[in-house]
């Protein structure tokens, strides 16, 4: 018997996570079938109880409603709980259980595909939102020297930073204007791609060679990551997060962890 499985948001018709998950159940041999679902912005609920009344096992859930899944959620993973959104739902039979994986996903991507261990290392955290505080657990977990949130509104890095403070490494908040120099590796939770715009924060934020990535990938990141190799960093995109970050997804649905390499460099080529 095939489970099945979905992506839920609005919009969604762009989303590469039934590509994705296809070649994670092809891998694993499990019986996996995922697809898309548009939920109506003032429907998410009904779509989601739907789906899940229809004999569904679990979703994934993207913008805008990670806050919503949050809020369904009978009891939350950890990582969940502190970043107080989830993108991951498995609906039990005791309770729908909500997780986030898109911290995971991020570390993932940089210490496995981009072969930087973060322990030790100067970390910019560029963005206060959903984003950065769905990702700020799991980079402290992987034990930096130093984490640096920095945001337009220098009182919300703050509360980031303050929600999280006794989780053991030195963090600050600052303003966009006032973010330190020299970092190892700058990471942009923000939605400046969308916008066009190359980086929120100057160039000096970058130590040479840094890893400069942004949660964004394809066409919409590449202001961004052409900034950061006119100054002399190494440029990464949001794709080996997404697949990650799925591969967490699968794992806490069905127990098997899925090898991601073979799925990220097929999905490369297609870009």
């Amino acid at each position: 018997m095939t489970d099945r499985y979905a992506v839920v948001g609005n919009p969604v018709e762009h989303s590469r996570s039934p590509a994705i998950h296809a070649m994670f159940a092809e891998q694993t041999g499990q019986p996996v079938a995922y697809e898309r679902l548009l939920a109506p912005l003032d429907g998410f609920e009904a779509a989601l109880r739907a789906f899940a009344a229809a004999g569904a096992k679990g979703c994934n859930i993207t913008v805008p409603f990670k806050f919503e899944a949050f809020a369904l959620a009978a009891r939350r993973t950890d990582r969940a709980q502190l970043g107080g959104a989830v993108n991951t739902l498995r609906f039990d039979a005791d309770g729908w259980v909500g997780d986030n994986t898109d911290g995971a996903g991020l570390v993932n991507d940089i210490q496995r595909n981009a072969a930087r261990p973060l322990a030790g290392l100067q970390v910019l955290l560029v963005g206060a939102g959903g984003a950065a505080a769905g990702v700020l657990g799991s980079l402290i977990a992987a034990a930096p020297a130093r984490i640096t949130v920095v945001n337009r509104s220098a009182d919300k890095a703050q509360a980031l930073v303050d929600s999280h403070r006794q989780l053991g490494v030195p963090l600050q908040a600052a303003t966009l204007t006032d973010a330190p120099a020299a970092q190892d590796v700058v990471i942009n939770a923000t939605s400046s791609s969308l916008a066009g715009a190359a980086s929120p924060v100057a160039e000096h934020v970058l130590k040479p060679g840094a890893l400069a990535l942004d949660m964004m990938y394809g066409p919409k990141a590449q202001p961004f990551l052409d900034w950061a190799a006119a100054h002399g960093a190494e440029p990464r995109d949001g794709l080996g997060m997404l697949v990650e970050q799925a591969a967490e997804a699968f794992f806490f649905w069905r127990g098997v962890r899925p090898d991601t390499r073979p799925v990220l460099r097929a999905l490369r080529a297609t870009l």
